[in-house]
């Protein structure tokens, strides 16, 4: 980084700064009648409008000259071909393979092997839920599945689940848990029928306190109500550790894999999105993998002048280092 904050591009950002700061939209708009064509970009059925912040040609110009000079194409290029790219913990970034073709060549064909076979398997728990096939220890059909998580594993299944809820199917009903408090769980669990309701445990580990915590809790109330024998037929685990999982009382047949090649911020495109085709269907998860392919593949080969992703980061590059602009706020709406 300190490199970068020596080159001469990131002297001319400082100048174009220094020359804008204090200038008005409105000003921008006056001078240049086609901004919004200018600074638009129409791909992957989506429509980024990017015109209504505070950048020139001239700074987008110097703003692209810094994603050639950083080596950003290279980098790209790097984190597709699986490599280690997560210095930190030196891991690959590989989010990308879940949502990748069958037919797609791979840089890991093992993996991606192993990636078919868990999207098969949640393929095929969802079918059964869906038609009524998946029964809980008293003969009844699943109507109701809880997900019990914490971060990504709870975050990005909630919030797509609810941002794709038109195309909700009515025949299972999902309920979304990560708060340590008891009341959380507990005001879920009383509208629930215990010999009707499905838990969904995510964690790597199968150790995380916030998890385990409401898992046990989920599990004392189906013994409450007398729901002993075959208990694990309530209970499907998404970790690494096989064994903790099945020390709680999951069978091993109801558990899906982790990988730490998936980001937690990732995670949903993973067995984690489970509760998202539980409640969307498997036609249209495969559909939402697909778009995210699709972005990938822009992503991958567009020209920096026409990459969303690559102008949106470097949109945040020019706020935060230059205008000190430290919390970007996402602001999500519809107009039916």
């Amino acid at each position: 980084m300190a490199s970068v904050l020596n080159s001469s591009v990131w002297r001319q950002l400082h100048a174009h700064y220094q020359q804008h700061k204090t200038t008005h939209m409105r000003e921008l708009f006056d001078h240049d009648p086609t901004r919004f064509e200018r600074f638009s970009i129409q791909d992957c059925g989506l429509l980024l409008d990017y015109s209504k912040n505070r950048i020139t040609p001239e700074i987008l110009s110097t703003l692209l000259e810094l994603a050639e000079t950083s080596h950003l194409r290279q980098k790209i290029q790097a984190m597709f071909q699986g490599q280690y790219i997560n210095t930190t913990e030196h891991r690959q970034v590989q989010h990308i393979a879940l949502r990748t073709d069958p037919d797609h060549d791979s840089p890991d064909p093992n993996r991606q092997l192993e990636i078919d076979a868990t999207k098969q398997k949640m393929y095929e728990w969802v079918e059964q839920l869906h038609q009524g096939k998946w029964k809980g220890a008293t003969g009844k059909p699943i109507t109701d599945f809880v997900s019990i998580g914490i971060g990504g594993s709870f975050l990005g299944p909630k919030i797509i689940s609810e941002a794709l809820k038109p195309y909700w199917q009515t025949s299972i009903r999902g309920h979304f848990v990560a708060n340590i408090d008891g009341m959380a769980l507990q005001t879920k669990l009383a509208k629930l029928n215990p010999e009707t309701t499905l838990f969904i445990v995510a964690s790597k580990s199968f150790t995380t306190q916030e998890t385990l915590t409401n898992a046990l809790s989920a599990r004392h109330w189906l013994e409450q109500h007398g729901i002993n024998h075959q208990i694990s037929q309530h209970f499907i685990a998404i970790s690494t550790n096989v064994e903790k999982a099945t020390a709680f009382g999951i069978a091993p047949a109801h558990i899906l894999p982790m990988w730490d090649w998936v980001g937690g911020r990732y995670s949903l495109w993973s067995a984690i999105g489970l509760p998202i085709a539980l409640l969307i269907g498997q036609q249209n998860f495969s559909d939402l993998l697909a778009g995210a392919a699709e972005m990938d593949h822009h992503f991958y080969q567009t020209p920096w002048n026409q990459n969303m992703p690559v102008i949106l980061a470097l949109l945040g590059i020019w706020y935060i280092n230059f205008f000190n602009a430290q919390t970007h706020a996402l602001l999500c709406y519809d107009h039916l």
